[in-house]
Parts: C-alpha cells; structure tokens; sequence
C-alpha cells in the first residue's frame, strides 16, 4: 500500500512549509471554536445532576430536551450552510457564535419543561452551520491526502471538550447560592460567554480563502491556491457540483444515513456520561467531573493517532468501522459491568469514547473527499443535518429505557447496537470507493503530481 504521509505525496520543501503554516495559523482557532460549541451542547449533561430535581424533570423528559437541540440544528443546518457559502466563512461563523452564545447564557432561564424545551431548540437552530461550515472551510485549505489527520486534530476538540468540561462543570455547580443563583445556572452562563467573545474576534482572526492568506509568503500562497485549484478541477470533471447538485447527490444520502448511526453513539454516550458515572457509587459533582475526564482524555490521544493512521494508509471506511465496533463493544461491556465492577465499567466506558471519537476523523473525510465546491457545502450540511437527527433520536431513546428499566443497561445496549450495525454498513458501502480507499481517489493522484510539479519547479527557480 503506497503511503499518503505528507513527504511520500510528493508535498515537496515547499508544500510541507506551506501547509506547517496553515496548519499553525489556521487549527488552533478551528479547535477553540468547535470546543467552545461541543461544551455548550453537551454541558446539559452536567447541569442534569442538580436541575432536574430543581426543575422537575424525569429522565425522559431530560432526553427529549438534550436530544430537541439536535430538531433545531437540523431544520436550519442546509439554509445556514447556504449563508456561508454566500458570505463567507469569516462573517456567517461570527454570526452562528454570537446567536448560540445568547441562547447558551440564556439556558439558565429554565424553569420547567416547557421552557427547556424551548430554549434547547433554539439554541441548536442558533448553531446550525457551524459543523459543516468548518469541514467545507477546511476542503479550501487542506488537500485530500492530508484532510484525515487535519479532521482528527479538529475532532480532538470533542474529548479534550469534555475532559477538560467535565471537572469545570463538576465544580460550578457547586456555585449555589451565589448571587441567588443555582449552580447549573452559573454554569450555563460560565460556559455560555466565551462563544460570544469569539465570535466577535473571528471575523479578526480568520482567512477566508488561500488567495487572501497575507500570512503565507506570495511562493507558498500560490502553491496552496494551485494545488486546491487543480484538486477542485479533477473532482468537477466527474460530475455536478452546484449547491442543489450535493442535495441530491446519492452519496449524500447514503452517508447521512451512516452518519445518524455515529451520532447516535456520541451524543447517546456523551449527554448520559455524567449520569452513568453517577450509578458507579456515591460522588459528590465535582468528583463525577474529574471521573468523567478519565475516559474522554484517553479518547484524546487515541483519536490523534488513529486520524494518522487513517491519513497514512488511506482506509478510512477500515479505520471508521474498527473504531465503531470498539465502541459498540465498550457500551456492551459497561452496560453489563455496570453493576458488578465499577472500575471493569469504567474500562468498558473508555473503549467506547475511544472508539466513538476516532471514528469521527476518518468518516467525515469520505464525504468531504467525495464532494467538492458548493456541492460539499450542500452535501456536507445535508449530512449533518439529518445525521444529527441521530443527537434527537438516541438521548431520548436512553432517557425512555431508562425510565422504563430502572437501569442503564438497555439504553447502552441500543447504544451497541446502533454503532455495531453503522459500522457493518459503513465498511461494505465505502470499502472499495474513492473516498474510502484514498488508493482509488484519482484527487490524490493529481495533488500528488502537481505538489510534485510545483516542488521541481521551486528547485529550479
């Protein structure tokens, strides 16, 4: 298997320099952003410990109002993506941080079902775009070749959110009292700030496109810009590539379908953490934040190495299902632990976020190296939208089970289930196309003989 790491593609002097650079400038502000939104969604998990009672919520009722985000999200994912495309990244992100920074604060206006509901809505209506803005951002400045590794470090923001969340949050709920206000409320609007701080910064700190980088030098700006312009040219001789063209792509459809499956185990996992770790034993909030950590910081570094991995060898449909069934397994083996070795349970915890999170990286760059142009922003948003129908789906669900059970054990089992399944469709779908075998991908062939072109160029100049 001929190897894709950034020397063997033939990336040359200047092509490594140039793309250090962009990766220096360009992910450091990528991964805040998306940290601060994966903190924002997912912080209800912690607030849940100490609000639900405040509010009267039941198990259920939780789950629909941390899966009704995701309802929101969907409805307006396609028309926000749109904006982006139309404005320009700079301008409609500064919009989406400021709009969900508002209604994030405004979560600790809660005062029962109805105005949870509401709000969580609105909130994820607010942050529609914003995924599939980044990942169509990042198709302009990153050849195919090297996208796995570059998605990986920006879906580290996931588990590093977490990890670093969990104890935060842990701690500010025990904040009660202070000014009249419960914990959870100080932690909505702790947490919930920092988004509309950045998004008045952005539209500062970011580039749109390689053409307008002042930062890269006028040789390394114009190898980026050659390099996407012949990587785009490729990938447009093959087909359609207008906005309504990536709607009805089959592939887009398809991978929106395997999408929902993976959504379901990390949003299904991710806003019942908290809540699982509860059922170990008794733990004061802060203690659970700093157990909470525990899986999601081996996730981190597993993530990192399995994106690489993925980049290296290019089979990503290979990387994305193994990562599934890992994670399929580890909620199997903590479901069924849960109640005999709490420690046996926590093991099985980690292997799922392992799983979950390194199959994020190499999944999502299937359809972001099959779609190009307006079609990835099209294509890339549809994806997101209904497969984050997934967030809705299985937070309610767990909630449901567990109700009906008294136990986590079923809801972790659906859980399994629907990664296990996601990851069997996913690999005999994707294993012998383009975008899952980067060795069939005649877009990485090109890049691979035009960095090759502008190296032996730079030589001779």
């Amino acid at each position: 298997m001929t190897s894709l790491s950034l020397k063997s593609a033939g990336l040359g002097e200047l092509g490594e320099r140039t793309l250090r650079k962009v990766r220096r400038r360009v992910m450091p502000l990528i991964v805040l952003l998306y940290f601060v939104a994966y903190l924002d969604r997912n912080n209800v998990g912690f607030a849940k410990l100490t609000m639900s009672e405040d509010i009267g919520l039941n198990a259920a009722a939780y789950g629909l109002g941390a899966g009704i985000f995701f309802l929101g999200y969907a409805l307006l994912e396609v028309p926000s993506n749109a904006g982006m495309y139309r404005f320009g990244a700079r301008k409609w992100l500064a919009r989406i941080l400021i709009t969900w920074g508002i209604f994030a604060t405004a979560m600790c206006m809660v005062n029962g079902e109805t105005t949870y509901y509401i709000i969580r809505f609105l909130l994820g209506a607010a942050e529609a775009g914003f995924f599939p803005a980044i990942l169509f951002y990042l198709t302009l400045w990153f050849p195919a070749a090297q996208r796995v590794t570059v998605l990986g470090i920006f879906i580290l923001a996931q588990p590093v959110s977490n990890a670093l969340g969990a104890p935060v949050s842990g701690l500010l709920l025990q904040m009660d009292g202070i000014m009249g206000l419960q914990g959870w409320q100080w932690l909505y609007i702790i947490e919930g700030i920092p988004a509309i701080l950045l998004g008045l910064l952005t539209p500062i700190l970011m580039t749109d496109r390689p053409r307008d980088a002042k930062w890269l030098a006028p040789e390394e700006r114009e190898w980026l810009a050659s390099t996407m312009d012949k990587e785009l040219a490729v990938k447009s001789s093959t087909g359609n590539h207008n906005f309504l063209a990536g709607l009805k792509d089959k592939r887009t459809l398809t991978y929106s379908a395997l999408y929902f499956g993976l959504v379901c185990g990390i949003y299904g996992l991710g806003l019942w953490m908290p809540t699982i770790v509860s059922a170990m034993g008794t733990f004061s909030t802060a203690q659970i934040g700093f157990i909470v950590l525990i899986p999601y910081s081996v996730a981190a570094v597993f993530v990192y190495f399995w994106s690489k991995r993925a980049d290296r060898t290019g089979k990503r449909a290979w990387h994305t299902a193994v990562s599934m069934v890992l994670a399929g397994m580890g909620l199997l083996a903590a479901g069924y632990l849960l109640p005999v070795n709490p420690i046996l349970a926590m093991i099985g915890l980690t292997a799922s976020a392992m799983g979950i999170y390194g199959a994020i990286a190499p999944f999502l760059s299937m359809p972001s190296a099959a779609l190009t142009g307006a079609a990835a922003a099209a294509g890339l948003a549809l994806i997101n939208s209904l497969g984050n129908l997934g967030g809705f789906v299985a937070p309610y669900a767990v909630g449901l089970l567990n109700d009906a059970t008294g136990n986590n054990q079923s809801g972790l089992l659906f859980l399994s289930l629907c990664l296990c399944i996601t990851a069997v469709a996913t690999y005999l779908y994707a294993r012998k196309r383009p975008e899952g075998d980067a060795a069939l991908d005649p877009a990485v062939a090109a890049t691979a003989d035009v960095t090759a072109d502008s190296a032996a160029t730079a030589k001779l100049s």
